[in-house]
């Protein structure tokens, strides 16, 4: 099993995935920002180029509410590449010069809806090139994949910005979701579906009903949606909290995300990561309660960069999930971890900024800080113990008709433990 790095990138269909997260979320990144910069150019509306920005992750509750099924009954390779391109049509539509708003939120929310799978697919398809604990590891190089493109795309897209022009960002961020589709074709090796059966929105409910009914399964989902939630809303803050700085708030907090993803990924044993999931999710709500007191710029940094290291508590209750959930529906599960995280991201964001526009930034910011902590306490019990591989959710239960499907083995499922654009990556 390769735990270290180069070991990693050894492992045949990793790289080629490495090189396709990467790719999508440059594009991603990219196109964000130039829609951003398009709609309020066009509109004057900070609303609606929040929304063109943010818009898709709120879709995400209804991609998981009828797509999800879908993430483990499509053949990995085919569906990533078929995302992939979607993403890049979908963006050179948006750069068609005098689209009417109303068809440009269209398409926005279309392919945000489709995005909803993304997640599912790919980390589903991480679990079978990364069996067993390997999946940690890699899981944390994607996430550092993901805090570093974010750091570059924002970067490079504030200069295409001024290079190009918000439409020519737009079909640069096309090409590169192009280039991801391609990565997925030609480097990834044909798999059959985990799961038989055709997709549905009954399959779709039926297994979400069955991952949601194990309390075990219940309170990781509620530990993976919460307390991450509610700390997004603080970091959407930032730009109110401090405009002249956000960005180096916002850098510095990748910063603290990549500390963390490295270190759990890398180097925690098995033992203590059994451990510090929940000091972790203090850890990333306790340094916002400073910023009840407005702190100087020096210290704000430290905090935020503190506070993110605990975004590496995500990694931990990912492998959780995997050893409670039977490997032919562990597309669906991460799917449904995907599309709920983002889905409270947007809501935390809200919530944020419905108190910061009744009291001050410093103090909704510390509010969202004292709600996270207290949900991290109240889900404690329930996170208790060690998880042990579950069965209840069964392809017999979620195939149409009933009929008991074959099981996809792939050869190496003795140990099944284991991102707010146009694309629906998990970003943190």
């Amino acid at each position: 099993m390769p735990l270290t790095y180069r070991g990693l990138f050894r492992t045949p269909e990793f790289a080629p995935m490495f090189a396709g997260t990467s790719a999508s979320i440059g594009a991603s990144t990219l196109s964000s920002l130039a829609l951003g910069t398009l709609v309020y150019a066009d509109t004057r509306s900070p609303l609606l180029s929040a929304l063109s920005m943010f818009g898709p992750s709120l879709v995400q509750v209804i991609g998981a509410a009828t797509l999800l099924s879908a993430a483990d009954r499509l053949p990995p390779r085919a569906a990533t590449a078929a995302l992939a391109l979607l993403f890049g049509l979908g963006t050179a539509v948006l750069a068609i010069p005098g689209l009417p708003i109303w068809l440009l939120f269209t398409v926005i929310m279309t392919v945000g809806l489709a995005g909803s799978v993304g997640g599912g697919v790919r980390y589903g398809l991480l679990s079978e090139i990364l069996p067993g604990e390997a999946y940690l590891l890699g899981r944390s190089v994607l996430n550092m994949a993901v805090g570093t493109m974010q750091i570059f795309g924002f970067a490079a897209g504030g200069a295409l910005l001024t290079v190009l022009s918000p439409r020519g960002t737009l079909l640069a961020g096309a090409a590169l979701y192009l280039a991801t589709a391609a990565v997925a074709w030609f480097g990834l090796t044909p798999r059959p579906p985990r799961a038989a059966g055709r997709p549905s929105i009954a399959v779709t409910w039926r297994t979400n009903a069955r991952l949601w009914s194990s309390p075990p399964r219940r309170y990781v989902y509620l530990a993976l949606w919460l307390p991450n939630g509610l700390i997004v809303g603080c970091e959407s803050l930032f730009v109110a909290y401090e405009p002249r700085h956000a960005g180096l708030l916002f850098a510095f907090a990748a910063g603290g995300m990549l500390i963390g993803d490295t270190v759990a990924g890398r180097f925690l044993p098995g033992r203590w990561r059994r451990r510090l999931d929940a000091p972790l999710r203090l850890l990333l709500a306790a340094p916002y309660l400073v910023f009840a007191s407005h702190p100087a710029l020096p210290v704000a940094l430290a905090a935020v960069t503190l506070a993110s290291i605990g975004y590496s508590a995500t990694l931990l209750l990912q492998e959780r999930l995997m050893a409670l959930t039977p490997e032919d529906v562990h597309g669906q599960a991460l799917g449904l971890h995907a599309a709920g995280m983002l889905t409270m991201q947007g809501v935390g964001a809200a919530l944020a900024g419905a108190i910061a526009q009744r009291t001050s930034p410093a103090l909704a910011m510390a509010a969202m800080a004292v709600a996270s902590v207290t949900v991290t306490v109240l889900l404690a019990p329930g996170l208790r113990g060690d998880p042990r591989p579950s069965q209840d959710v069964s392809p017999a239960d979620t195939a149409e008709g009933n009929a008991r499907p074959e099981t996809t083995e792939m050869g190496h499922h003795e140990n099944p433990k284991s991102e707010s654009s146009l694309v629906t990556d998990e970003l943190r």
